[in-house]
């Protein structure tokens, strides 16, 4: 089975990927944001399947999820995402993907979910799909904008304001601006602290 692997971050993909490869099935192509992944799309035959990273550049959203699967159609297209919610793999599904996975997922599930997907199925994890949606009503969201709370979500993840600019294709001074007004909302000292009070009150 012919994959074409799309992730901005390096250790993300290369790892996947050689879960993959080891696996004996596979033979995996490699692009680090939409549009290497365009371009590899020209450059290759069809491949059996193409998994997207929601957050990678380029990506735009769902835009980029749409924009290759009429490049590719009929062949799959899945997601893949460490920080997107049941919501965008909902609708993800809907645009036609085939299947959303969790980054969280353990290595030999991911790999069966893609053959499964490769062979023209539809997956998404039971557990990710009917968890509650608790967030959406928590009160500290409730003070935040859509952006900040991207901007925390990042933050609890650990990423730099470099990284997290890139992530949600912002300016990296706009982002600067974003963890100074969330650590005032929030009463943080500062990002750690921001960070530390969303994952305590059960944000993230």
């Amino acid at each position: 089975m012919r994959i074409l692997l799309a992730d901005d971050h390096d250790l993300v993909r290369e790892t996947i990927a050689a879960f993959l490869e080891s696996d004996g099935t596979f033979q995996v192509v490699q692009s680090p944001d939409l549009p290497s992944v365009e371009k590899a799309l020209m450059a290759h035959d069809p491949f059996d399947l193409v998994l997207l990273d929601y957050e990678m550049p380029g990506m735009n959203g769902l835009d980029g999820l749409d924009k290759i699967l009429e490049a590719t159609r009929p062949r799959p297209v899945a997601l893949i995402s460490g920080s997107a919610n049941k919501d965008i793999a909902e609708q993800a599904l809907e645009r036609g993907a085939a299947g959303f996975l969790p980054k969280s997922m353990a290595a030999k599930s991911l790999v069966n979910a893609i053959k499964f997907m490769a062979m023209g199925e539809k997956y998404a994890p039971i557990d990710f799909m009917t968890q509650e949606a608790e967030v959406t009503d928590h009160p500290l969201k409730k003070l935040l904008t859509e952006r900040e709370f991207q901007v925390l979500s990042c933050l609890t993840r650990g990423l730099a304001n470099k990284e997290i600019a890139r992530e949600i294709e912002l300016q990296e001074v706009t982002i600067k601006l974003h963890v100074k007004t969330l650590c005032r909302k929030l009463e943080a000292k500062n990002r750690t602290h921001a960070a530390m009070i969303a994952k305590e009150a059960g944000l993230f």
